[in-house]
C-alpha cells in the first residue's frame, strides 16, 4: 500500500490514457514533455490505462534523488 509522506502532496493526473508497457523512464518523459512538469518534484503523478480506464499507475519520486 502506498502512503504519501505528506498529506499536502500535490497529485497530477495525466489526462490521456497511457500504454502501461512504458517503463518508469517513459512515464517520466510524459510528465516532462506532455505535462510540462518536473518529474523529480515532490508530487504524485497518476496515469490511467487504455482499456476502459480501469487501472491507475502512480509515479512518485523518492526523496530528491533520481530514484522512482
Amino acid at each position: 500500500m502506498m502512503r504519501p509522506d505528506d498529506l499536502s502532496t500535490t497529485v497530477y493526473l495525466h489526462k490521456d490514457p497511457v500504454d502501461f508497457r512504458k517503463s518508469i523512464n517513459g512515464l517520466a518523459i510524459l510528465v516532462e514533455a506532455e505535462m510540462d512538469l518536473n518529474p523529480f518534484e515532490k508530487a504524485l503523478f497518476a496515469f490511467c490505462n487504455h482499456r476502459k480506464r480501469c487501472q491507475i499507475y502512480f509515479l512518485k519520486p523518492e526523496n530528491s534523488s533520481e530514484t522512482f
